[in-house]
């Protein structure tokens, strides 16, 4: 039996080279000394499975010339660089290491925490680099009986949590995704009014980067915050308004800041650099050995897994080839996804359950409808951790069930699915369809029926049915300086309706409020498919 061959793209460290080395099934190549152009015309080639990390960009001339490749493992969190959907036209199974850094970050925050309380750094330069023996200029302040601001209780923000409590911390944790008790039972306050988290000490944030926590602390945050805050960021650059964090920090509102990440990278000329009330390192967030170490064996275990066939861990496309599903259902795995993540947006809150149902020939596929349907609802809060191959695991160790009903068609509709997703905050219901080959429309929302394109932004507003409504909806949006691309508007029996107004551009929390203030207002959100 010929070996399997693994290419090395990029340097990991050599634990993981050893495994590779040491497989007897394993051919490795270790090519991360040779250049980006042998790598793609001589020796990706022959590649069965690739490892790659930030410094190979897996792009379409990467793929023309990966002609046996059927999978790639990105070794690290990000796939920025990686063009998942080239890679599943091809076949080819794209996997992750998403977790094997977590402690690695939960202590640099803690390092930032830290350093910001007690300014160290600069009490250190002070001593080391200008010789300056002046203990009076470097009080600082402890973290005991502060209170300290978690946004985002996932695999980090959950462990900084936990030991910010070992410094005798009063934590206040803010995620809509989980359920309360994952916080409460740590003797921590949960909480769903992001005042909140604004009123504390210390804020820490913990999030995926996506439209809803891009900016997530700004001008108006700030704002409201205590004299004094300190704010860290250890996750993605952007989830703090730079500029508004520049100007809290000018003005003394932001007594210190602890910034490992930047919108921009390398930030070598970043304005925050001149500043004296901020610590700042050049995204360590996964740089210890043991994070290192941890990446590389993973990486490596993942790539034995699927050069043998044996698994897939943490893919992050379908592990199957396009040619081997029907031609009809793949508009309908599309649409079943769009509307799971309509339809976490929309509620933003922790889920109890999520059903799927199905009317037509799409019932003999339901499985993968589910799954399909289960990433587009767990996507919003869990991005790039939840898969098409995890996707139900993720669900159960979560305490979501999964329902699947088979249903017989009454709908009119050649094909129907539906979505019934049960949160704390209470029940949403969703159907669509796919008309002719390719069209796929959303057709019930909640009861309402409709005709809408799952595609662009939009802004769901449910109201008391009476006249003026229009009128006032369309006059607060343009207002806000948004045109109105759609608007689609459905009706129950009980004198309510629910708008669909799709606009051009970005929806903020002001116009929001303002149509949340509408006496005809029972309930408002925006999403974006």
């Amino acid at each position: 039996m010929s070996k399997i061959t693994v290419v090395v793209c990029d340097h990991i460290h050599q634990k993981g080279l050893d495994i590779l080395a040491n497989d007897a099934d394993i051919h490795l190549i270790n090519a991360a000394d040779e250049t980006k152009e042998k790598l793609l015309t001589d020796i990706i080639a022959l590649a069965d499975v690739a490892i790659t990390r930030s410094s190979t960009d897996v792009d379409q001339a990467f793929l023309d010339h990966a002609i046996k490749v059927k999978a790639i493992v990105r070794a690290g969190v990000g796939v920025d660089n990686v063009d998942i959907d080239g890679c599943s036209k091809k076949g080819i199974v794209v996997m992750n290491v998403p977790t094997a850094n977590t402690i690695a970050a939960v202590e640099l925050t803690m390092t930032h925490m830290l350093s910001c309380v007690r300014q160290f750094p600069y009490a250190h330069n002070n001593l080391k680099l200008d010789r300056v023996w002046r203990r009076q200029d470097w009080y600082g302040t402890e973290l005991k009986d502060k209170k300290l601001g978690v946004i985002g209780f996932g695999n980090i923000g959950s462990r900084v949590a936990k030991r910010a409590k070992a410094f005798e911390m009063d934590v206040v944790a803010y995620d809509p995704y989980i359920d309360p008790t994952k916080v409460t039972d740590f003797d921590m306050k949960y909480t769903t009014n992001f005042d909140d988290i604004l009123a504390c000490d210390i804020i820490t944030i913990h999030t995926p980067k996506n439209k809803e926590t891009i900016g997530m602390i700004n001008t108006n945050e700030i704002t409201k915050m205590k004299d004094g805050v300190i704010l860290i960021n250890c996750a993605r650059g952007g989830l703090y308004n730079e500029d508004a964090l520049l100007e809290g920090l000018k003005s003394g509102k932001i007594a210190m800041a602890g910034i490992d990440v930047f919108n921009k990278e390398p930030a070598t000329d970043h304005p925050l650099l001149d500043l004296n009330n901020v610590t700042l390192t050049p995204h360590l967030g996964a740089n210890t050995k043991e994070s290192q170490e941890n990446i590389a064996i993973q990486a490596a275990e993942n790539a034995i897994s699927a050069a043998k066939n044996i698994a897939y861990p943490n893919a992050l496309n379908l592990p199957i080839k396009e040619n081997e599903l029907p031609d009809f259902l793949r508009p309908y795995l599309e649409l079943i996804q769009k509307m799971g993540h309509l339809s976490a947006q929309a509620t933003k809150s922790a889920i109890d359950s999520i059903k799927i149902t199905t009317e037509g020939l799409v019932s003999d596929y339901i499985d993968s409808l589910t799954t399909f349907a289960t990433v587009g609802i767990l996507s919003e809060s869990l991005e790039d951790q939840v898969n098409y191959v995890n996707a139900e695991f993720v669900a159960d160790d979560r305490g979501i069930k999964i329902l699947k009903n088979k249903a017989i068609n009454h709908s009119g509709f050649s094909n129907k699915v539906s979505i019934k997703l049960s949160t704390k905050a209470g029940i949403f219901n969703i159907s669509g369809t796919v008309f002719g080959d390719e069209a796929q429309r959303i057709i019930d929302i909640d009861g309402y029926e409709l005709d809408l394109e799952p595609k662009g932004t939009m802004i769901l507003f449910r109201n008391t049915d009476v006249p003026g409504v229009i009128g006032d909806v369309g006059h607060i949006i343009a207002s806000n300086g948004l045109n109105i691309s759609d608007f689609r508007l459905g009706r129950d029996k009980h004198s309510q309706a629910l708008a669909v107004v799709k606009v051009d551009g970005n929806v903020t929390k002001k116009l929001l409020n303002e149509l949340s203030d509408l006496k005809t207002c029972l309930n408002v959100t925006s999403v974006v498919i």
